[in-house]
């Protein structure tokens, strides 16, 4: 019976939570609002509806409960964030598209070697970079069969001859472990015959057959526990040699695999397209905090987050190669050492793979071209120490035009700039190509179809369903309400407050999505920030950052749970290495907001634009 109930939770928890929270619904205009904010955080964690479509309730349960109307709820769910957001992803579906990002993570490797710190150092950085611009799922999903190609080459035979005790291939691999469990079977066993004739058959020049060394053992009483004993140590060297290179292959597999989710996570936090939590915080700001003037833009967010992105990848670093790899620096880093043929191998893989890729062909330039732009004007509209070009170029405020109209403006070239070379360019033109001038046009650099089957659209409906919080909060005055309950904590230094609000942001996105965590957690910060007179960014940008950090659980995040389908690691391995690198994270946002983060955002003073909420 039991059995029966836990595969029907997903109906009794959907079906129960409305009728259990709904004294919440029938009371006040701020319960009633708690009542759906409630509601959603729990479908939202237990996930017993898809995540977008819990993001849609607010449009049906705020104009039913009376706090909001229906235009004005459905208004909040395509905003500049999410447009944003929009053209940041059509731009990465073309670089995904045209396989420019796996020829960068090749040639990158290519570059650092194929020691194992440097192999891992080169996966961390190739991983966290491609993970700044396009999502982490992808990102791992297009590294993680790279590194199972590398840990074959790594685990495997290279050679001509026979493999070597320290070297076996993976075909071999189910006859290594017979042999492990005959002789543990035969230790058990006590079986010194088969022990004695394996020792014999180590010295050809040894003509005595082992018949007649038993015999000769049996008529010496004396000596027969020596022989015994030889043959169990033997035997116990053949294991601890087998056991090693088991092990040693168990660790660099589960390094390698963690140290690509773990960098796809931490890449994401230096941009604000490179994870949904940071699109929620500039979002969130804009909803809640309209006269910010815009204190938060891609130039502004880089020069923040990118220090903190690479701090933390480079004590990740240290800590997956101290716990997995070890600091050998004559075996990882090849101080002085000649490059085994492993590594050769491993080199060769990586070679061939880019070589497979061929030469850049127009389109990979021409969307290679087209994201530089991208990124060049984002940096250049407001860099803040000076006037930005859109200020200088439409004579007007820099508001006018947002990250969000450069993203869009790159994404519409996209769908208008041919994929092939036109005429003029000789160089670029090949016979493929003058055999299709009769084919008509070329193909645009992305089509519509591509980008309908690649796009994740669930994280626009997202972050609108957090949008529409936002703002029914601020309607029905709950944000008020929950402002006044933490007045308290104004007594509290508020580093201390904002690293207590990071451990528990980071312990609850490990059972939660990112964007949902970002979603249900801004805004209460954001008012117990108005209450206490404390600068809303010292508590909203570092548990922003913190909802990116889930590294603890396979279901926390989809890298993770895509390194785990491999099967090499453990549910208790990722909770090893990933509360230590939760400590990690939380120490450098915390250096980070306290340091070069309370200079950018004059986090000392509590900023005019806070005074004031949303207009209604």
């Amino acid at each position: 019976m039991l059995r029966r109930i836990w595969r029907l939770k997903g109906v009794v928890i959907l079906v129960c939570s409305p009728f259990i929270l709904l004294p919440l619904a029938v009371s006040t205009t701020e319960a009633a609002c708690a009542y759906v904010i409630a509601l959603m955080a729990v479908y939202w964690c237990t996930e017993v509806l898809p995540l977008p479509v819990t993001a849609l309730l607010p449009t049906v349960l705020f104009p039913v409960l009376g706090i909001m109307e229906s235009k004005d709820v459905c208004m909040q769910y395509l905003k500049d964030t999410n447009m944003l957001f929009v053209g940041g992803l059509m731009v990465a579906v073309a670089v995904e598209h045209w396989n420019l990002h796996k020829r960068i993570a090749l040639r990158v490797l290519l570059l650092l070697g194929v020691r194992p710190a440097l192999l891992m150092l080169g996966f961390m950085g190739v991983t966290a970079f491609l993970s700044m611009w396009i999502s982490n799922t992808a990102t791992t999903a297009m590294m993680v069969p790279i590194v199972q190609a590398i840990l074959d080459q790594l685990h495997g035979n290279v050679d001509s001859e026979p493999p070597s005790k320290n070297q076996t291939s993976p075909v071999l691999h189910q006859e290594e472990e017979k042999t492990i469990s005959n002789l543990q079977t035969r230790g058990m066993n006590g079986d010194t015959e088969t022990h004695c004739k394996l020792e014999t058959t180590d010295n050809p020049q040894d003509n005595t057959s082992s018949e007649q060394k038993v015999k000769e053992v049996d008529r010496d009483e004396t000596v027969k526990p020596v022989v015994v004993c030889v043959e169990d140590v033997c035997c116990q060297m053949e294991l601890e040699e087998l056991s090693d290179v088991e092990d040693e292959r168990t660790r660099m597999s589960k390094g390698l695999l963690l140290c690509v989710c773990y960098a796809a996570s931490i890449g994401g936090i230096a941009t604000l397209t490179g994870t949904g939590p940071n699109l929620v915080l500039i979002g969130q700001m804009g909803q809640l905090f309209p006269q910010n003037g815009d204190v938060i833009n891609f130039a502004s967010w880089f020069v923040f987050a990118f220090p903190i992105m690479v701090l933390t990848l480079t004590l990740a670093w240290f800590w997956l190669q101290f716990l997995y790899i070890g600091f050998n620096l004559r075996r990882t880093w090849g101080c002085g050492a000649v490059r085994s043929e492993k590594e050769q191998a491993v080199y060769k893989v990586i070679r061939d793979e880019h070589r497979r890729l061929g030469p850049m062909s127009f389109g990979e330039v021409s969307v290679m071209a087209l994201f530089i732009l991208m990124v060049v004007l984002w940096f250049t509209r407001d860099p803040r120490f000076m006037d930005g070009w859109a200020t200088h170029v439409f004579n007007a405020k820099s508001e006018f035009v947002t990250d969000a109209t450069v993203s869009l403006f790159v994404a519409v070239l996209l769908f208008v700039l041919p994929s092939e070379p036109p005429r003029y360019l000789c160089c670029w033109r090949s016979s493929d190509t003058e055999s299709q001038d009769s084919r008509g046009p070329a193909p645009p650099l992305l089509t519509w179809q591509v980008t309908q089957k690649k796009m994740p659209w669930n994280i626009v409906l997202l972050l609108g369903g957090g949008f529409a919080l936002a703002k029914g909060s601020e309607e029905s005055g709950l944000s008020r309400w929950l402002g006044d309950q933490m007045a308290p904590l104004h007594f509290i230094p508020p580093w201390a407050i904002a690293v207590v609000l990071c451990l528990l942001v980071t312990t609850f996105t490990e059972c939660a999505s990112n964007v949902a965590t970002a979603t249900l957690f801004l805004p209460i910060l954001a008012s117990m920030s108005q209450s206490i007179n404390l600068n809303p960014l010292y508590v909203m940008i570092p548990c922003t950052l913190s909802a990116s950090f889930a590294f603890m659980l396979p279901v926390a995040t989809p890298p993770n749970a895509i390194v785990f389908s491999y099967g090499f690691l453990k549910v208790s391995d990722m909770v090893k290495t990933g509360v230590v690198m939760n400590i990690i994270g939380i120490g450098c946002i915390t250096l980070a907001i306290n340091s070069w983060g309370r200079v950018m955002f004059s986090l000392d003073s509590f900023p005019s634009w806070a005074n004031s909420t949303a207009p209604v």
